[in-house]
């Protein structure tokens, strides 16, 4: 068993590419770091300095049972300290999961957490009420991604543990900021970044808390300031 602070990275089943995976080395080469740093010297500007959010504690919140109107585009804009991006929801192909994101968003629920956890070259994971990759929503949804889903750069995912079947989520989430992850297709989709990549990239740059090399919680707190839901 890992630290429940790792949840989308519990992979033993890959063999050694797991292994790169779970020590959070080798996950980025010497090229994607020198990327990412370029990435967040060229983002809009640093992040604002803001206090560490104090934990939520434990959710009991309802899965919700009711799903968006495919007929529409559906974008969560998410306000960080660090910048704003935009996630176009995926709701044609994981419905269920995006009726579950947006149901939290409209209830509050992402409004002062944090992103957690960068793995610098690879993902960033946010969305924990108890800020350490520990905490949920207190349901699971199940809903089994697309065969051929590639975790390309800017795809936004849900995070599981090991043993949650393969589409499990909560409330967790990352967006890949490698050319492609190289994971499994066991992460629930939610949708792709469209707006503010950039952000995002320059997030997964920040420099790591002492002790972290590539893999940890960012040394100064990236929060997430607001989420809104918006269609058209």
């Amino acid at each position: 068993m890992l630290r429940p602070r790792s949840p989308i990275l519990l992979l033993a089943a890959l063999g050694a590419f797991a292994l790169v995976l779970l020590t959070g080395c080798g996950s980025s080469t010497k090229t994607t770091a020198t990327q990412a740093q370029t990435a967040a010297s060229t983002a809009s500007g640093p992040c604002q300095t803001v206090d560490q959010p104090a934990p939520k504690g434990p959710q009991h919140l309802r899965a919700p049972t009711s799903t968006l109107d495919p007929s529409k585009t559906w974008t969560a804009t998410v306000v960080t300290n660090c910048g704003t991006f935009a996630i176009q929801l995926d709701v044609a192909r994981a419905p269920k999961t995006s009726a579950s994101f947006a149901s939290l968003t409209k209830k509050g629920f992402y409004d002062d957490l944090t992103f957690h956890r960068i793995a610098q070259g690879f993902v960033i994971q946010g969305g924990d009420p108890q800020g350490d990759g520990s905490g949920g929503p207190g349901y699971t949804i199940v809903e089994t991604p697309p065969k051929n889903l590639h975790y390309t750069h800017g795809v936004v995912a849900m995070a599981k543990t090991a043993t949650d079947p393969d589409g499990a989520s909560g409330s967790q989430f990352f967006i890949v900021t490698a050319p492609d992850a190289g994971l499994p297709p066991q992460y629930a989709l939610l949708g792709r970044v469209v707006q503010g990549l950039d952000v995002v990239d320059a997030i997964g740059a920040l420099p790591l808390q002492q002790g972290a090399t590539t893999d940890g919680p960012p040394a100064q707190p990236v929060v997430i300031q607001s989420v809104t839901l918006s269609s058209h």
